[in-house]
Order: structure tokens, then C-alpha cells, then sequence
């Protein structure tokens, strides 16, 4: 009855192995070329890919803007008000934010019953065109598209995918302070801030995450 070969025996038999050993010197070699040029390429790539993703992944800090005095934002209409919105790029980074103060008759929104004033954005949820507000009508009306949205921000017709965003507001002696951005349902509960045409009624808040450089909600 034949015998299978010892494999000690057939690697003895290859060119650059000796009887007994378990690993032949050209694999070892091999293997020792595949492991540094592992090492070398993960030298290179890890790096790159952490410059790369780390701006992603940073939280940019929460940031307030001094708009004026308390005493000068009305209760039944809106104060536009002209804010930074992105560094470093001169007017292409500035935007409108409209002011009011809160009215616990019509403002009775979750998160909302602490803050003295409620600030908008001017950017359509809809493709971000500049809204108008219409003070007979007590509206929004976006040029663009025909969206229309009601006194507190809430979308009343057109093609908006939900109500106007807001901005964090505080006070500080007397003075009137917008922090970061957030988007809000039509239920007006706060979310982080999405892009235009991003829903956030139903499972439309999964299909859109919050991002990760999102400031944290001030307190």
C-alpha cells in the first residue's frame, strides 16, 4: 500500500528547503516582502485617510452673534436681521434671519417655551431661494417656487418638504444673541440642521442623518 509523502519530505525536495522544516525559505521570504510592504502602504494610506476624515468628523464649535436689543424685537410681526452663516467668504456668506418674540399663545411648540425669541431663517426649505414675508397675510412666500408658510414658519402650501429651519437664541444684558442653525418638523421638534429638500416628517428623519460637524445644542 503506498504511502502520501511527508510534506517535511516533498518540501525537502524544493530548491532552498531542508528535511524537517515546516516553512520553506522562500516563503518565509515572501511573507516577511508581503508584511512590510503592508506596513509601508498603511504608513502612506492611514494618514492620508485621517486628513482625509477628520474635518468630517470634527464638531465645528457653537458659535453667537450679537443682533441687537431685546427691546427692539416686536411680538406680531418680524426684525430681519443680517448674520454670518460661513467665515472667511464676504458677502456670499452672509444671510437674513427674522426675529420675534415669543407668544405663549401661538408658540406652544416642544423646546421652545424657554426662549424669549424666535428666530427664522430666510432660506426656503425647498431649494433655499429667499423668502418674504408678507406682514397683511402674516405668511411666507418664497418666490421660487410658490412655497407659502404660515406666522410661526410651518409650510402651508407648495413644495417645501417641511417648515422654515430656526436658529438658537438667548439673551445676555438685554441683548439679543443667534447661536447655531437646526431644522424642525411639522411638528416643530428640533432636529439638526438638513439641506433643502430634506424631509423630516415620517422615516424621512433616517434617510436623512444628522452630520457629524453638527455644533452641539447650546444649553
Amino acid at each position: 500500500m503506498s504511502r502520501s509523502p511527508d510534506r517535511t519530505t516533498s518540501a525537502a525536495g524544493m530548491p532552498g528547503a531542508f528535511e524537517g522544516e515546516t516553512i520553506t525559505r522562500r516563503r518565509l521570504m515572501t511573507r516577511t516582502a508581503h508584511g512590510a510592504a503592508a506596513i509601508a502602504g498603511a504608513a502612506i494610506l492611514l494618514p492620508a485617510a485621517g486628513f482625509a476624515v477628520g474635518p468630517i468628523l470634527e464638531r465645528e464649535p457653537t458659535r453667537w452673534q450679537r443682533v441687537g436689543p431685546l427691546a427692539g424685537v416686536p411680538r406680531d410681526t418680524y426684525l430681519p436681521r443680517v448674520i454670518t452663516i460661513a467665515s472667511g467668504v464676504g458677502d456670499a456668506g452672509k444671510s437674513i434671519a427674522v426675529l420675534r418674540r415669543r407668544d405663549p399663545a401661538v408658540d406652544k411648540e416642544p423646546g421652545e417655551r424657554f426662549n424669549r425669541v424666535i428666530a427664522l431663517t430666510s432660506r426656503c426649505a425647498h431649494v433655499g431661494c429667499p423668502v418674504a414675508y408678507v406682514d397683511a397675510a402674516q405668511v411666507f412666500v418664497c418666490p421660487c417656487h410658490g412655497g407659502v408658510y404660515d406666522f410661526r414658519g410651518i409650510r402651508i402650501s407648495g413644495p417645501p418638504p417641511r417648515p422654515l429651519d430656526r436658529f438658537y437664541t438667548r439673551i445676555r444684558d438685554g441683548q439679543v444673541d443667534i447661536g447655531p442653525r437646526y431644522s424642525v418638523d411639522s411638528e416643530l421638534r428640533r432636529f439638526s440642521p438638513r439641506d433643502p429638500e430634506e424631509s423630516l416628517d415620517g422615516i424621512a428623519r433616517y434617510l436623512y442623518p444628522r452630520r457629524f460637524t453638527t455644533p452641539k445644542p447650546p444649553r
